[in-house]
């Protein structure tokens, strides 16, 4: 009795770190969502002669975001609006972007390079691990200081969505999108929604190859699109990560309040000499 009373309880144990585990898998608490990354994506083949140099990044690592490098829009945005409270770091390694209801309002967290990191070309990358519940959506995108441009489509400034998660329910889906002559009605776009088997478990990465000839996006190293729509942009862009509320994604009101989403590090890369 005692040797099946050890075996019972071992069997339980074991359960119980199961289940742990499973809970950690859910994105409720940054600690828990670092501890059990996934494998990286790769950079892509440099051509021949050349190599990736790192030339920015933030690792989000410290205790407080650098208002140095970033910048916290604030206000109305759709249904809900951005807020500063919203975008933190973990204090191990992670940018946390929180949607919450706020009394009667609803309210997420976005940050941009805007002014303080703007550039043309290269790879960009972002490692994420996204949110669990619907109403809201998380975004990894360029965006031109122009802000709405018109006139040489979009040479001379694009909207690049290197990676937008809409759709909670779609677990295996994310979207890809260009938008160029502004947003009114000469607005023009181009995208597509991207399928990658449990990219909505742990950390995965999102990443552009923007050269002056051509785009190609890819999640975990592996190529998902190649684009020239619009006449490929020739300006220089500014990062954004943010998350949006409205029905895009879903009924806010029908999630279960905060919910995060988690940034792990962004990077961009130039092509050298070797």
């Amino acid at each position: 009795m005692k040797a099946y009373k050890s075996g019972r309880w071992l069997a339980v144990a074991a359960l119980v770190v199961l289940l742990t585990a499973g809970a950690a898998d859910c994105g409720e608490d940054p600690v828990s969502a670092q501890a059990q990354p996934q494998e990286q994506g790769a950079l892509p083949q440099a051509p021949q002669g050349k190599k990736w140099q790192l030339v920015w990044s933030d690792e989000f690592n410290g205790t407080a975001l650098d208002w140095n490098t970033w910048e916290c829009p604030e206000g109305p945005r759709r249904d809900g609006y951005w807020s500063k409270d919203d975008s933190y770091l973990s204090g191990d390694g992670l940018l946390v972007l929180r949607t919450r209801k706020d009394g009667e309002k609803f309210s997420s967290g976005a940050i941009r390079t805007r002014g303080k990191f703007e550039h043309a070309f290269g790879y960009w990358e972002a490692r994420c691990r996204f949110h669990t519940q619907v109403g809201h959506w998380p975004a990894f995108w360029l965006y031109s200081p122009a802000e709405g441009q018109i006139g040489d489509g979009g040479r001379d400034g694009t909207e690049i969505d290197i990676m937008e998660k809409a759709w909670a329910a779609d677990v295996d889906t994310t979207n890809v999108a260009l938008h160029w002559d502004g947003y009114g009605a000469e607005h023009k776009s181009a995208g597509r929604k991207v399928y990658t088997p449990g990219v909505s478990r742990g950390f995965h990465t999102f990443g552009l190859w923007w050269s002056p000839e051509e785009y190609v996006f890819y999640v975990d190293g592996v190529e998902k699109w190649r684009s020239t729509d619009g006449g490929v942009c020739q300006a220089p862009l500014y990062v954004k990560l943010t998350d949006e509320i409205g029905d895009w994604a879903g009924d806010i009101k029908k999630a279960s309040l905060p919910d995060y989403f988690y940034v792990d590090y962004v990077r961009v890369y130039d092509l050298t000499g070797e």
